[in-house]
């Protein structure tokens, strides 16, 4: 098995560099070998975390391991956070190891069998939780990195997870807040009782751009950059993906940001590099404020706001709930999905399709409002609360996918397979909406010229035939345009 190697190691000078020996991190050379590393010692600055321990780990084998992985992740990086995480990780594994084969003594000697033990132990211990994917995850990626880098020849090839492994994740929709709550949050009174315009400034920008709420504090000062139209774009970087990104906005809000700036100018002649700067212990501008301030902020404005559900109680905002919200917002106004992808900068269709899952409510309210009618004439109700509703909807929907038709919708089972030739205009499945009148009037039309023309040849079975569909849509026609929520007739 190789031993990792520390930064402190001597080497050999590369040839061509006169013999000068390479430059040594001190900061690593001290924390390297500990078994908790102080992050401000390595110069990494982070709000949520001071360091980063390896204590939980029995194996020193596996510790070395996890010591060579958390620092090629630092340096690739990634977050504190992130690496503390796949710390834990580990150390449940090896706290299962050093319990369920106490002589183990490196990665050679697992293997398949001795993993699933560990799955059937995650199981029985957090079974349920987002933390149970997350330590078999981190532990997989371990694993990967090890191969990936050469770390340890001896890892069998065997040990490693499946995506038949991970236990299955309970599809989520998004939380996104309701428009009584929005209607509230968005009402004007409501925004000035305010008591800083820089957290006004902020509940702005989460709710009309849908930013992170650490991405958001951290917005540089010169944020917006304009288009060869002179549309104006946020410009921010989006810590979680690690690039920067663009994001639309509207020229009230790019005048609010031009306010605040004005504001920082006053505070710090030199200028400030953050939108957001911390107030205390921040003379040149350049630290920005906390995201726990806001927060804290953000519980207070809603108190003062006295802002409430549907029900009559008071409701749980946390800042990404603005996010949420408008990823619906966007999905229920149309916006193709590939558009919401970009504005939410989103690495993968997958997290978008979360909130797409919402457009087939958008599509039932739409269907349930509209007054459904069939080839007689006669009104078809679906009572949205009633004990087949959702087999009810169900059918409709896959109608529309699979049956649709250029003036209206199949309503027969998909299972069965229709009678009536085509002829759907005397099926007594057949089912439409004042939506499709004009189709409708045009196609009277048609049959009218049919008829004409058959009666004129003497060919009266064709007469007959389309008499039939001519009568049903004078029905169709009649009882469509006599509904008073016809917006095609208003």
């Amino acid at each position: 098995m190789s031993e990792p190697i520390p930064l402190s190691s001597e080497r050999s000078p590369r040839p061509g560099r006169r013999g000068r020996a390479p430059r040594q991190n001190n900061s690593w050379d001290t924390q390297y070998g500990n078994d908790v590393w102080q992050l401000r010692e390595l110069g990494i600055q982070d709000r949520q975390l001071a360091r980063i321990t390896f204590e939980g780990i029995p194996q020193p084998w596996l510790k070395a391991l996890a010591k060579r992985w958390a620092r090629w992740r630092l340096a690739s990086g990634l977050g504190a956070v992130s690496v503390s995480t796949g710390n834990r990780a580990i150390a449940w594994f090896g706290e299962f190891l050093a319990e369920a084969v106490p002589a183990l003594q490196g990665l050679g000697e697992l293997d398949r069998e001795l993993l699933e033990c560990y799955l059937a132990h995650l199981h029985a211990r957090c079974s349920g939780t987002a933390k149970h994917r997350n330590l078999i995850g981190q532990l997989n990626l371990f694993f990967t990195g090890i191969r990936q880098h050469g770390w340890d020849g001896s890892l069998p090839s065997t040990v490693m997870f499946f995506s038949e492994d991970f236990p299955k994740e309970g599809a989520r929709l998004p939380r996104a807040l309701s428009e009584t709550v929005m209607a509230q949050l968005e009402n004007p009174d409501n925004l000035a009782k305010w008591n800083n315009p820089s957290y006004e400034l902020i509940t702005l920008i989460l709710m009309e751009c849908g930013l992170r709420i650490t991405d958001t504090v951290r917005l540089p000062a010169d944020c917006i950059i304009y288009d060869g139209e002179g549309a104006p774009y946020l410009r921010y970087l989006n810590h979680k993906m690690k690039r920067e990104a663009l994001v639309p906005i509207d020229a009230d809000l790019a005048e609010v940001i031009t306010a605040q700036r004005r504001r920082l100018q006053e505070q710090w002649p030199g200028g400030a590099a953050v939108l957001f700067p911390r107030v205390t212990r921040n003379e040149d501008g350049r630290e920005p404020m906390g995201d726990g301030v806001y927060r804290k902020a953000l519980h207070r404005w809603l108190k003062r706001c006295d802002v409430r559900d549907e029900h009559g109680q008071p409701v749980r905002v946390v800042p990404h709930s603005f996010r949420h919200t408008l990823g619906t917002r966007l999905i229920n106004r149309d916006v193709p999905q590939e558009i919401v992808r970009r504005i939410l900068d989103h690495d993968s269709h997958v997290m978008t399709a979360h909130y797409a899952r919402l457009s087939d409510t958008t599509i039932r309210r739409h269907w349930e409002a509209a007054r459904k009618v069939n080839i007689k004439g006669e009104t078809v109700t679906l009572d949205p609360d009633g004990p087949l509703a959702e087999a009810a909807w169900a059918k409709q929907r896959v109608g529309r996918a699979t049956q649709a038709l250029p003036n209206g919708f199949c309503g027969l089972p998909v299972q069965q397979s229709c009678p009536h030739a085509n002829a759907c205009l005397s099926c007594p499945m057949f089912i439409t909406t004042s939506e499709f009148l004009p189709e409708h009037r045009q196609h009277r039309q048609q049959v009218v010229q049919i008829i004409t023309a058959a009666e004129a040849r003497g060919q009266q079975r064709l007469a007959e035939m389309n008499q039939q569909v001519l009568g049903n849509l004078d029905q169709i026609i009649t009882t469509l345009e006599d509904d008073p929520d016809d917006e095609a007739n208003t």
